[in-house]
């Protein structure tokens, strides 16, 4: 049996179910819309034919103990043997939390609905939500065993992106503005 879900209707941009609200997603500046370019570029010349990497894609994610929900994360991967076997609006909108989450903060971002949305993406199966921060440039990764912070000169790693290496000076040069 399926655990209750919580419907919200589709938009543009996408609802979101946050903190026990509907909210919607905010429209992109540039910025975000160049780091969520960069990002999802990166992620798919790494995942190869090992998984799938898309933007805005909706989930149907079931925290245990709470309802399916739907989360839009900005980038999401998910390993190609967890999409085997799903067909239709299951494979278009599946009930899975994905492997990798990225989330590109904008400046209306409440810190609340963050910390929400990555407990929600953790507890329901995510082994890692990165947080790009356009202002602060700074990007923290979140799993199982807490946060850490990645900066400037340092390189974007973790366990569940074997082999991945993306250089955070050079994540962030996309948003400078042009010469």
């Amino acid at each position: 049996m399926l655990p209750p879900e919580i419907v919200v209707p589709y938009t543009e941009p996408e609802t979101e179910w946050v903190r026990g609200r509907a909210l919607r997603k905010v429209s992109p500046t540039r910025a975000h819309a160049l780091l969520q370019r960069s990002l999802a570029t990166s992620l798919s010349a790494w995942a190869g034919k090992r998984g799938e990497v898309g933007t805005e894609w909706r989930f149907r994610i079931s925290p245990p103990g709470g309802p399916e929900r739907p989360l839009v994360p900005d980038v999401a991967y998910v390993a190609i043997e967890r999409l085997r076997g799903l067909r239709g609006h299951d494979l278009e909108v599946p009930r899975l939390s994905p492997d990798v989450v990225v989330e590109v903060l904008s400046p209306e971002d409440k810190r609340l609905d963050l910390e929400d949305k990555i407990a929600t993406y953790l507890a329901a199966g995510t082994q890692l939500v990165i947080v790009a921060d356009p202002r602060a440039r700074k990007v923290e990764l979140h799993d199982g065993s807490g946060a850490q912070v990645v900066r400037l000169g340092q390189m974007l790693q973790h366990p569940a992106l074997p082999d991945f290496k993306l250089s955070i000076t050079e994540l962030f040069e996309v948003i400078d503005p042009p010469s």
